[in-house]
């Protein structure tokens, strides 16, 4: 069984090529595999491995200037989710592509998973999904708001347009593991909207804490390893990726005529050309090829 860890932590890093050498190192010396992501605004990633490995690097990890209080989630997965580990040097940890959000300075208000259902179900509350429409559409709140955006970049655009319809209304948001809601809450605050919430840990910690029988959650949460979903219990989910578009499927949209594997689904088959078709074959082909010799290919997870 292999322990997974989702983290993030919104801090100020003078050198982050400094820290990137150290935090691979450790990684590949523990047998981590995974994807963390460094800016000068923190850190932001999900990491696999033997228990005491994710054990070394967290305490590595809360040993960076301004760590200290880091927090993670955790779960587990029966087979390996991640093929490789990468720590990479980004402008952001999570892209909103708007300079003044700054999560350090303040952010909404944290609500506790526990508090949560008694929160989104007030009257006076708008209850919105930050996240990506494809995430959406495999699972949300009872009663969220869609705002229907293909990348986390577009909220300030969809929040400007469609801000008058949550007049005198309280907002509460919620993503995967919350680092979204860190900005989208600052985001707002910053444009006059003080009554601003968000769930504290995510939808992964109200999943993990919160009874099925008591939830208000309606299907899965998409996570970007290769469970692909998870569901109350942070049990692993019935979802399988699209290698071609990354959108969730369930097994049975392998019936449909539009899929191939690794090439196309019945969501992406018309968005591709012909020639792009071609490239995706010869990808899959390398990597039936890599697992028959016992190899993973460059294209996996």
């Amino acid at each position: 069984m292999f322990t997974v860890a989702a983290l993030y932590h919104f801090t100020r890093f003078d050198n982050i090529a400094a820290v990137q050498g150290p935090l691979l190192a450790l990684c590949k010396e523990r047998g981590i595999t995974g994807t963390l992501l460094l800016a000068s605004e923190g850190i932001n990633g999900t990491i696999a491995g033997s228990r005491s490995g994710i054990d070394a690097v967290l305490t590595h990890v809360r040993a960076l200037p301004g760590c200290d209080d880091l927090e993670w989630k955790e779960s587990t997965a029966a087979t390996p989710p991640f093929h490789r580990m990468k720590v990479r040097l980004k402008r952001e940890i999570v892209t909103m592509g708007q300079p003044d959000v700054d999560p350090v300075a303040r952010v909404g208000n944290y609500v506790d998973a526990a508090d949560w259902n008694n929160l989104i179900s007030a009257p006076d509350v708008a209850v919105i999904d930050t996240r990506n429409d494809y995430e959406v559409a495999i699972g949300t709140f009872e009663g969220a708001v869609d705002p229907n955006t293909k990348s986390f970049g577009e909220f300030p655009a969809w929040w400007e347009e469609n801000k008058h319809r949550f007049h005198n209304k309280r907002i509460a948001m919620f993503c995967t593991g919350g680092i979204r809601c860190e900005k989208s809450t600052n985001y707002l605050m910053g444009q006059g909207v003080e009554d601003v919430y968000h769930l504290k840990g995510g939808i992964l910690k109200y999943l993990e804490e919160v009874p099925q029988e008591d939830s208000k959650w309606d299907g899965e949460c998409f996570v970007f390893d290769a469970r692909v979903s998870v569901g109350h219990g942070l049990e692993e989910g019935p979802h399988i990726l699209c290698h071609a578009c990354r959108r969730p499927l369930l097994p049975e949209d392998r019936d449909h005529p539009a899929f191939e594997q690794g090439v196309a689904c019945h969501q992406c088959v018309d968005e591709t050309t012909d020639a792009d078709k071609g490239r995706f074959r010869e990808r899959q082909k390398q990597m039936i090829l890599a697992k028959q010799r016992g190899t993973h290919h460059i294209g996996g997870i």
